[in-house]
């Protein structure tokens, strides 16, 4: 064929299509498969996998222990929120396709709300939002007050040494979501014991698979009792949302099995919180002295603090698009970082440092767009109270043994300490 000749269009067609492939090869072999490991990290150090991935680009590609294929990760500020915000990146579509994954087993409920995307995941939302608001949280918070009083007054009859997770920052956050939740309190150990099946790798799938079959259960038949409730707790919503013909009831099941998992999360948060406390006398200090500053503190501490093992949930991409120059195809799994966004240098000037001064702080520990923690407001409430009741009732509080003796959790989704051994 003479160089004048034009080309056939067909032929012209396959030529274009064979360049675009080499451009997306060539594009993902400049973008290696990092293996991520994710050991088990004691005390509060920030996942060295993780820190190189954030210094190799805004946007890199991982391998997780478990799950199949590879995803992408993004660690920049600006992009976590991007993806976590757009609805070109679904949540639902993870049920429908194999992901790379922290977890050794998968088991969402078909319908559960962290994966639906709006507008199923906003009328879903909608009908607890009374209950998780900043009005509904102050609703329960003097019952809080009460109810960590009188587990400290226990605390300190015991005397000193004790176990702070286990006699404190275990049984207080419990009782404070099934308040919230509406879980009598004879029942709260079952949901505990449920909650350490379904939230640990350790067990195998098989236990964690029946605790959420039978956490399931439960819900369904409280909220099966209450088609007709007028309560303000939350299966008393989803229950009344359920008999308006609202929300199927496998879907407030899913919601409220969601809730009530998550509402443990504030035991491993305020275990690292106060064992990072315990061992930097200086920060201690300042929050003893100055209680006006707590609150904000309070904010710096929730940035700092590297609270997750690796990635949340992952998303999938429903059309091809690019982020900073990479294409994502449709199909793709991605990955954002909560924990490295926090410490973007672009949002957080020395990022590194715990700056109890910091302000603006527009951290995302608790997530951003629709599928945001719909519990922050009560997680910060209780960190709060929890705060305010420690340091000014247990002024001499330490820990009872070297900081690298405090054993952390293994096998963990969410980090913390297994125990923290304190005296006063």
């Amino acid at each position: 064929m003479a160089l004048t000749e034009p080309l056939d269009p067909a032929d012209e067609a396959a030529e274009e299509a064979t360049a675009e492939v080499v451009a997306e090869a060539a594009g993902e072999a400049a973008c290696p498969v990092r293996h991520w490991e994710v050991p088990d990290l004691a005390g509060v150090d920030f996942d060295p996998t993780l820190a190189e991935l954030m210094r190799e680009g805004p946007i890199t590609r991982i391998r997780l222990p478990n799950g199949d294929g590879w995803a992408w990760l993004v660690t920049r500020y600006d992009d976590v929120r991007m993806v976590a915000n757009d609805p070109r990146f679904s949540r639902e579509a993870v049920m429908a396709q194999p992901v790379t994954r922290l977890a050794p087993h998968f088991i969402p409920d078909r319908g559960a709300v962290g994966f639906l995307d709006p507008p199923d995941h906003t009328r879903l939302r909608r009908t607890v939002a009374p209950a998780l608001t900043s009005r509904g949280v102050e609703r329960v918070r003097e019952k809080a007050r009460l109810v960590l009083d009188e587990i400290v007054d226990e605390l300190v009859q015991d005397g000193p040494p004790a176990d702070l997770t286990a006699t404190v920052l275990s049984p207080f956050p419990i009782a404070v979501i099934c308040e919230v939740m509406g879980v009598p309190a004879a029942d709260r150990h079952s949901m505990h014991l449920w909650t350490q099946l379904i939230l640990s790798s350790s067990h195998g799938k098989e236990v964690s698979e029946k605790a959420k079959r039978e956490m399931g259960v439960y819900f369904a038949d409280l909220i099966g009792l209450r088609e007709h409730s007028t309560g303000e707790d939350v299966c008393s919503l989803l229950g009344a949302a359920v008999g308006r013909g609202e929300v199927a009831l496998e879907e407030a099941v899913g919601l409220a099995v969601l809730l009530q998992i998550g509402g443990e999360a504030v035991t491993n948060n305020s275990g690292q919180m106060f064992y990072l406390l315990l061992t930097r006398p200086d920060l201690l200090d300042r929050l003893r002295t100055e209680p006006a500053i707590r609150p904000r503190a309070i904010d710096e501490l929730l940035r700092w603090i590297p609270h997750r093992s690796a990635v949340g949930l992952s998303r999938i991409a429903t059309q091809d698009l690019e982020i900073r120059g990479v294409r994502i195809r449709a199909g793709d799994a991605i990955y954002v970082s909560y924990l490295a966004a926090n410490r973007d240098p672009a949002v957080f000037r020395d990022p590194e440092t715990i700056d109890f001064a910091r302000s603006p702080n527009p951290h995302v520990s608790f997530g951003f767009g629709p599928h945001y923690c719909p519990g922050g407001q009560l997680g910060r409430l209780e960190e709060e109270l929890l705060v305010d009741v420690l340091l000014d009732r247990l002024p001499g509080l330490r820990l009872a043994v070297p900081p690298e003796q405090v054993p952390f959790r293994k096998g963990a989704l969410i980090r913390g300490p297994e125990a923290l051994p304190v005296a006063w």
